[in-house]
C-alpha cells in the first residue's frame, strides 16, 4: 500500500494542488496521499480536487497554520490534464453562526438535541462555509469531550472555520478543561465578531 506525504507548507495555490495531482497521477497501487498545508484555501482546493476525481478525502487541523488533507486511492488513476489546478477563492463567507443552546427549538428536549446535531452537521456540509461558529450559554456544552457534534465541529475547523466558545460559560459549566475543538473567547470578541459579520445565523 502506497502512503505518500506531500509537504506543501508555505506554498500558495495552485502549488499544493499541482504537487498533489502529480502524486495522485503517479500512484500505482491503493494507498493515501497526505498533503500538509498552512492555509484554509489550500485545504478547500485539495478537497475539491479529490471530489473532482471521485476520491474520498478528509482534512484535519493539526495546529495553527498546519492542516493535513488525506486523499485515499484504490488504485492507479488515469493521468489527465490538471484542470483541477485552477484555484478557487476562499469558500468561507463572512457569516457567523451563533449557537446558544445544546438543543434546537422549543418543545421536546430530546428532539431538540437531535435537531441541533443535525443542524451542525448541515452547516459542515455547506458549499459556502461560515467564517466563524460561536458557542455560548448552553451551546458551550457542544464543543467539548463527549459531545455528539464533536466530529462535525472538528471537520468545520479542519476546513478553516473558526470555532469560538465563551470562556465564562465554560467556567460556569466546569468544562474549560474539556474543550476539545476551537478556542476560548470573551464577550468583547463575540460582540465584535457578530457586529462585523455580513450575516448571522442562529438555530
Amino acid at each position: 500500500m502506497a502512503n505518500i506525504v506531500v509537504n506543501a507548507v508555505g506554498q500558495n495555490c495552485p502549488i499544493p494542488v499541482v504537487m498533489t495531482t502529480k502524486e495522485l497521477n503517479a500512484v500505482t497501487e491503493a494507498g493515501t496521499v497526505e498533503t500538509h498545508v498552512d492555509n484554509e484555501v489550500a485545504v478547500q482546493n485539495l478537497l475539491r480536487l479529490a471530489s473532482s476525481k471521485g476520491l474520498e478525502a478528509k482534512s484535519e487541523k493539526i495546529e495553527e497554520k498546519h492542516f493535513v488533507v488525506t486523499i485515499t486511492v484504490t488504485g492507479p488513476l488515469a493521468e489527465a490534464a490538471c484542470e483541477e489546478c485552477e484555484c478557487a477563492g476562499d469558500a468561507r463567507e463572512n457569516t457567523v453562526v451563533v449557537v446558544s443552546s445544546d438543543r434546537m427549538g422549543e418543545g421536546n428536549d430530546e428532539l431538540g438535541k437531535v435537531l441541533i446535531k443535525g443542524f451542525i452537521y448541515a452547516v459542515s456540509q455547506l458549499e459556502k462555509l461560515p467564517k466563524t461558529v460561536i458557542f455560548y450559554n448552553g451551546g458551550a456544552t457542544l464543543p467539548v469531550e463527549g459531545s455528539a457534534s464533536l466530529e462535525d465541529l472538528k471537520n468545520l475547523e479542519a476546513q478553516g472555520v473558526e470555532i469560538l466558545t465563551c470562556g465564562t460559560c465554560l467556567d460556569y459549566y466546569n468544562l474549560k478543561e474539556k474543550l476539545a475543538v476551537g478556542s476560548v473567547t470573551n464577550m468583547y470578541t463575540i460582540v465584535e465578531t457578530i457586529a462585523n459579520a455580513t450575516k448571522v445565523i442562529k438555530p
